[in-house]
């Protein structure tokens, strides 16, 4: 049976822990921002450093470093360099929302899919949870987390506008999360270009100049902001 040990039980860290532990993983005592962490490599197979990523180096500078452990950070981020004073060292980053323990636990035993880097032991763990991994070059970290904001947060967020702009009309948000369901289903299966729907891909400017004018003047450039991202899914020919 194989130790790791979590450094930060925050979300993410506890659900790698509840997650791992049913599989045949060992969770050694997890480390917080108050505990010394000098020897929190020692006697374990793999630590994972799960704390905000401005944390992340100074947090593996901190532990002293044993041969024979692989130290891990969860950034999305970060490339290997940031765990420099470490001689194994990984990068284990879910491509998933995790908003508590239990549902996090359960996402990363779904075929999670993880972004892995360095010791090939992460490749064991994302095997045992069932996952499914690929590698991201050091170069392409940012660029890779750019694209994984976009998809999680930057998709609340528009929530949130679709939110403000229907309550005026008095309709709810829940009318409006089967469409969201649909339309990620339909990317899904046709890609994005094929699933985009709507006055921007039927070309009615006549509807986007009445949704304009119907918004508030704080919501307005966020609208066209998205409308001009659709645009850019048409073929060249059939942009305006």
């Amino acid at each position: 049976m194989r130790t790791m040990r979590i450094i930060g039980p925050g979300r993410v860290g506890r659900s790698l822990a509840a997650a791992l532990a049913p599989v045949g993983w060992h969770v050694a005592p997890s480390l917080g921002r108050g505990d010394d962490r000098r020897a929190a490599a020692a006697g374990v197979d793999l630590l994972v450093i799960a704390t905000p990523d401005d944390a992340v180096g100074a947090v593996a500078a901190a532990v002293e470093p044993v041969p024979s452990t692989v130290v891990a950070h969860c950034s999305g981020a970060h490339t290997l360099e940031v765990l420099a004073p470490h001689p194994r060292r990984a990068s284990l980053h879910p491509l998933a929302s995790l908003p508590d323990v239990e549902t996090g636990a359960q996402r990363l035993r779904d075929r999670c899919a993880f972004a892995t880097d360095g010791d090939p032991l992460v490749e064991v763990v994302v095997a045992d949870l069932g996952g499914r991994a690929f590698r991201v070059q050091a170069q392409h970290r940012a660029r890779y987390h750019a694209a994984a904001a976009i998809a999680a947060n930057h998709l609340v967020a528009l929530m949130g506008q679709v939110e403000r702009v229907a309550a005026p009309a008095g309709v709810p948000l829940e009318a409006y999360l089967d469409l969201a369901r649909q339309t990620l289903d339909n990317v899904a299966r046709l890609g994005a270009a094929g699933a985009l729907t709507g006055p921007v891909a039927r070309g009615g400017p006549g509807d986007l100049a009445r949704h304009v004018a119907a918004l508030d003047s704080s919501e307005r450039p966020a609208y066209e902001a998205m409308a001009d991202q659709a645009a850019r899914l048409l073929p060249v020919e059939a942009r305006s």
